[in-house]
């Protein structure tokens, strides 16, 4: 299973990338190749100062070795060896009426010191983070979202999207970092489901990745928009970064597993500013977004 699904992340990895550089027309992704002293390594892709990618990376590794300590105290484990997997990216537009996306897709096994699998689980999803808010953008996305869950079982879509509203909370904020998408982890062989259903579940959330956001870019990178509002996405941008450094699993597993730092940290925009005590104004489409931020809703 993991060589297999190894196999799925590097050709989506050239997929994905492959489109956006279409999409940009300008900039091209740079490909750095890096290994992990205990063990892997991966392919980081960067794109920047595009027509259209402020910045953006996707990202592939593949790394295993003994579980750190305290990632053994996380699982409740002792002397485990794992292997994780996956592919990774945060897309910053330039233009604020397009919305910066995030996506992962992940594997992980987890071994006992004889080498047999003793555990072994997928996890991932999509997720859209607007600064204005296209109401039918952020229909379009959670409508691809639902179709790729239905195709496996309806009770996905509301189970995902609701755990991806529940994981993307800046609570010290009490606010969501974006509109949603999906989120799923520990998705493990049970009596419905065996890994590879669960496989397949996976590669069609990964498939439906570039359906769900490029024509939204192709709908906003056009439109105009003011010095105020570039300033309005770079205030937003901030509460981005404040929840990947706070809150998110995987930057802090990288953190934890001694991952490569410039690769953990490519999901940071270039340009982000933190106001003291910032407000929109009464009535703006700053306060429409930050209304919706403070309660999810259903988009699909």
């Amino acid at each position: 299973m993991k060589n297999k699904f190894y196999d799925y992340i590097v050709q989506l990895q050239d997929k994905i990338t492959a489109k956006l550089e279409e999409v940009d027309g300008s900039a091209v992704f740079k490909e750095d190749l890096w290994k992990r002293a205990e063990g892997g390594g991966g392919r980081t892709r960067v794109i920047e100062n595009g027509a259209v990618f402020e910045k953006g990376g996707v990202n592939i590794s593949a790394v295993h070795g003994a579980l750190p300590e305290s990632m053994q105290n996380y699982f409740g484990v002792k002397d485990a060896d794992f292997f994780a997997c996956g592919l990774s990216l945060v897309i910053h537009p330039k233009n604020p009426m397009v919305p910066t996306v995030h996506a992962n897709w992940r594997y992980f096994e987890m071994y006992d010191k004889q080498g047999n699998v003793v555990d072994q689980w997928f996890g991932g999803g999509q997720d859209l983070t607007p600064y204005y808010l296209f109401d039918e953008d952020a229909k379009h996305f959670h409508t691809v979202c639902k179709n790729a869950c239905d195709k496996h079982d309806p009770s996905f879509y509301p189970t995902y999207k609701k755990r991806c509203d529940q994981y993307f909370w800046n609570s010290h904020r009490n606010e969501a970092r974006g509109v949603g998408g999906l989120f799923y982890d520990y998705l493990k062989t049970t009596e419905k489901m065996s890994i590879e259903d669960w496989y397949n579940f996976e590669i069609e959330v990964g498939n439906s990745f570039l359906e769900a956001y490029v024509p939204i870019v192709e709908r906003r990178k056009e439109l105009p928009y003011t010095q105020e509002q570039r300033d309005w996405q770079e205030i937003r941008r901030g509460r981005y970064v404040e929840f990947n450094l706070v809150h998110d699993k995987g930057t802090l597993f990288g953190l934890k597993t001694n991952g490569r730092i410039e690769s953990i940290l490519m999901s940071l925009p270039p340009h982000v500013q933190w106001r003291y005590d910032h407000h929109p104004e009464k009535g703006s489409e700053e306060e429409r977004l930050i209304k919706v931020l403070a309660q999810p809703k259903e988009w699909a």
